[in-house]
């Protein structure tokens, strides 16, 4: 098969055509079999279903002549199909693992399969990652293009491929309806947040807390961000005080307040003691303002600039705060009385001379919101414009905060903002 190194996905084939070597349709696709026991397991070959009642055969893979453009083989009929007990105790891709849960070492639901991700190299195909994010299950739909067309022109956004790497799975014997993660607690904190997150959910209160209270500041921060907000309030309270403090500290301000507003006044007001005088300040501001608006949305977290500032000035400060910055893709403009007077894009800074003022590139005509705003108000500004944050100002002008397109989306949408 002279093909070159190629990345795809198990459905982009499944259901293929596939014609003989005078180039006659011999049936379609229906899965590919492979090793059991390698780290990524070889394609040893296909099952192929053909005929008026779809009857199953196998072929194996050194008799499949090209994959893409199209499926060929160099054979003349179907007597040459072997019977699909050639299989063995070989694994069915499609069969074995398309749609199943995976769990990790402790039983506990990470993601659910909805692709695979498979490399062709070297003549031989090889089942690479398990892709679990809600692009692969648009794709398994046909509605990816579809998909990116709609939130690239709605938002500038795309969503991302989200894959497990196989070497971290295998098959339980037990349950044919789940695998496993290959990855113990110690190694929780190396998970995406969204998935440690996710895993932590499914626990039970006490399992729960245990991993949580294992956990470093930065990263139990970073999960608790990604949870449901009734399981933050019950996590942050099986920590001490000192630590719920440092932990608030490592969140968005935004989220921050979220979680503050779900406790008791007192409590609330205790943890706010032991942080950061000038993160709780911000956190303190938020919470007078109503859940749901864009004053109880918005985050304080962002970087704001005097217009005489030049490009190379406006770069350093964003390399030294960028990492506690919930806004980065927006520098605002702003006059000695916080009055918004401009904004500047990342890609305008990086394209600019180094010694040019920011008044030289900034765009003064801007789309705001008002802290009243609701969600609803919020999602339509997104929707009509495009832009990735909306500054929240007050009568006066004066910016106050900035609603991010994520929050607004965890809002409407959960499964896609996450």
């Amino acid at each position: 098969m002279p093909y070159r190194e190629k990345f795809f996905f198990l459905s982009e084939i499944i259901g293929k055509p596939i014609f003989n070597s005078s180039g006659r349709e011999m049936g379609k696709l229906f899965d590919l079999i492979t090793e059991r026991s390698e780290i990524y397991p070889l394609v040893l070959g296909m099952v192929i279903s053909s005929g008026p009642r779809k009857n199953l055969s196998y072929i194996p893979w050194n008799s499949v002549n090209t994959l893409f453009p199209k499926i060929t083989l160099p054979i003349d009929n179907e007597a040459q199909f072997l019977p699909l007990s050639q299989v063995n105790e070989n694994m069915a891709l499609r069969e074995e693992l398309l749609d199943k849960q995976i769990v990790d070492t402790h039983g506990a639901k990470v993601e659910r399969v909805n692709d695979l991700h498979l490399l062709m190299a070297n003549h031989q195909v090889r089942l690479a990652h398990v892709d679990v994010g809600l692009r692969g299950l648009m794709r398994r739909v046909g509605w990816e293009n579809m998909m990116d067309r709609v939130f690239d022109w709605l938002f500038a956004y795309k969503l991302p491929n989200r894959f497990i790497s196989w070497k971290f799975v295998h098959t339980l014997s037990t349950n044919p309806n789940f695998l496993r993660l290959n990855i113990s607690q110690k190694k929780l904190a190396q998970l995406h947040p969204a998935e440690l997150a996710d895993i932590m959910e499914d626990l039970s209160i006490h399992q729960r807390a245990a991993i949580f209270n294992s956990l470093d500041v930065e990263t139990a921060a970073e999960a608790l961000e990604e949870t449901d907000l009734k399981i933050q309030k019950s996590l942050i309270e099986t920590v001490s005080l000192e630590k719920a403090s440092d932990i608030l500290d490592e969140m968005s301000p935004t989220e921050a307040a979220d979680l503050l507003g779900e406790l008791s006044p007192e409590k609330a007001d205790e943890i706010l003691e032991g942080m950061e005088q000038e993160k709780a300040d911000d956190v303190k501001e938020l919470l007078t303002y109503p859940e749901e608006t864009a004053g109880g949305l918005m985050t304080t977290s962002y970087l704001a600039i005097s217009a005489d500032t030049t490009v190379e000035e406006t770069l350093n400060t964003l390399r030294i705060q960028g990492s506690e910055l919930d806004i980065v893709y927006y520098i605002y403009v702003i006059e000695k009385d916080e009055t918004l007077q401009g904004a500047v894009s990342i890609k305008e800074l990086l394209k600019a001379n180094p010694e040019t003022r920011i008044s030289e590139i900034q765009k003064t005509r801007l789309i705001t919101a008002k802290v009243d705003d609701t969600a609803d108000d919020l999602a339509e500004i997104f929707a009509k414009y495009g832009i990735r944050a909306i500054p929240v100002v007050d009568d006066s002008n004066h910016l106050i905060g900035v609603i991010r397109f994520k929050t607004i989306l965890e809002i409407l949408v959960p499964e896609l903002g996450k």
